[in-house]
């Protein structure tokens, strides 16, 4: 959790300094983000949770007293998954319900800050550039509210002209689905590019467009802040895509349950942190294969039926390969000897029938 929080920490702060996230906001869109990570750091926690516990029982002997009761390692799936499936369950209902949820609050920080009107991007005494480009303003002191301001100037480059407006006072206005700066009492001053005449005018009132409205139509809402009945009406690459994903952090926690039984066994020789080292490997690969499917799926080369297929059945497949080899106390060395044992039976048969 500490090390998700500050890697978050580290991004939210990068994108206020390039002014994504408004600095007020910063804490909440971590709580939204840290919030959406949760089902990560759970699947996480209990793969860890697993696999420590059977190789502390291993070192402790307590399975050997398992084993000796005439139970074998594939028994122990009923037990883990009675301790699990609450944490399972909890997984599930985030990553489906929660994960875009928290997406679409933080979106919404986000988007609400980033199509602030440009009079509202202004700080007293400093020249700020506009959200398209072509203008810079600056302002003398604004009131309290922030919508009205004193000793404006703006200095423009639209359709080939440059021009330089100043005011007294100027304040912001939405009309419509855009926002408008009107400006009392000032002078305008136009130019032609490439030419020396210049326009001089100076009027009482003037309206120049400074933004479109804060609010969005959510037509361009990202895959990951659209609800999942969203993305299952909609069967588009990339919400497909997306759902692989939201599917995929269910389906893989439960296949981690079986992985940790497989995997976990005690070394001496190798310590404690062996183990855990490639619990971590195992993690990383599983989910990096996850990421990498979503966008598969989404650019079209893998579908959505055959990847969760081919992914989470081969895993289960694998880790129930794995166990049964450990259940039935399967060797290489043991499967040559019995085939060795089987041949010189059969050869001995044969010898007795001649």
């Amino acid at each position: 959790m500490t090390i998700v929080i500050t890697i978050i920490l580290i991004r939210t702060l990068g994108q206020a300094s390039r002014g994504s996230v408004n600095p007020q906001d910063v804490m909440m869109v971590m709580g939204y983000t840290a919030l959406g990570r949760l089902p990560i750091i759970l699947t996480l926690s209990l793969f860890v949770a697993m696999v420590s516990t059977l190789s502390r029982m291993y070192r402790d002997s307590e399975m050997v007293v398992w084993f000796v009761s005439g139970r074998g390692l594939g028994f122990f799936l009923v037990p883990l998954f009675r301790f699990a499936w609450p944490v399972l369950l909890v997984i599930t209902v985030m990553s489906v319900f929660v994960w875009p949820w928290s997406n679409q609050q933080a979106q919404e920080m986000k988007d609400r800050y980033e199509q602030r009107g440009d009079l509202e991007r202004v700080s007293p005494g400093q020249f700020q550039e506009s959200s398209s480009g072509n203008r810079v303003f600056f302002i003398d002191r604004d009131t309290s509210e922030g919508k009205t301001s004193n000793n404006v100037f703006i200095a423009s480059t639209e359709k080939g002209k440059n021009s330089v407006t100043t005011a007294r006072a100027g304040r912001i206005q939405t009309i419509g689905n855009s926002q408008f700066l009107l400006l009392d009492n000032g002078q305008r001053l136009e130019s032609t590019i490439g030419k020396s005449a210049l326009k001089i005018t100076e009027f009482e009132e003037y309206g120049s467009k400074a933004g479109d409205s804060a609010l969005t139509n959510g037509a361009n809402v990202p895959e990951k802040s659209k609800s999942t009945r969203e993305l299952l009406r909609t069967p588009t690459r990339g919400n497909q895509g997306e759902l692989a994903w939201r599917l995929g952090m269910a389906v893989a926690a439960i296949n981690f349950v079986v992985i940790a039984l497989a995997l976990a066994s005690v070394n001496p020789r190798a310590g404690r942190s062996g183990n855990l080292i490639f619990v971590l490997f195992t993690f990383v690969v599983y989910h990096n294969l996850l990421n990498l499917g979503q966008s598969w799926i989404t650019v079209g080369v893998a579908s959505f039926g055959p990847f969760i297929l081919a992914l989470h059945g081969g895993a289960l497949l694998l880790a129930l390969a794995w166990l049964s080899k450990r259940h039935l106390n399967w060797t290489f060395k043991g499967a040559a000897s019995r085939q060795r044992k089987r041949q010189a039976s059969r050869q001995e048969s044969k010898k007795g029938t001649a």
